[in-house]
């Protein structure tokens, strides 16, 4: 990912996969669209990098017991100058707060929120050692 997509507000930035088997989500989409799959070495819990050529684009991970409900989704984030602001003016416009804002280790801060219309985005800003 280059600076100015993990710096310019309103970008989407990143793409997660969320799914019951990363297994074979790493099999069928690295055939299918020829990503490169790593796994990510820093990280407290298990997740996978999806590069296309040099970038990387997305990452996967499994559910967890605390996603009770969820099914498998692909959920874009889009960059923002400040987290926790754009969640109060989103709350503001009619959003719905799906996943309070919260700091993720050596990545940034996000949010989950649900616009009026029930469509999930993720909103993140990324750390400044990424930036």
């Amino acid at each position: 990912m280059d600076k100015k997509t993990l710096t310019t507000h309103g970008v989407f930035s990143w793409c997660e996969l969320l799914t019951t088997d990363v297994t074979a989500a790493r099999r069928f989409y690295g055939e299918l669209l020829g990503w490169t799959l790593s796994d990510m070495d820093d990280s407290s819990m298990p997740y996978t990098i999806i590069k296309n050529g040099e970038n990387d684009i997305g990452g996967m991970m499994e559910i967890t017991d605390e996603m009770p409900n969820m099914k498998p989704m692909w959920g874009p984030y889009v960059t923002v100058d400040d987290v926790d602001k754009r969640v109060d003016v989103a709350k503001k416009l009619g959003a719905k707060v799906l996943v309070e804002a919260q700091d993720v280790p050596n990545v940034g801060r996000f949010a989950m929120i649900m616009d009026p219309q029930g469509a999930p985005v993720s909103l993140i800003t990324y750390a400044e050692n990424l930036t």
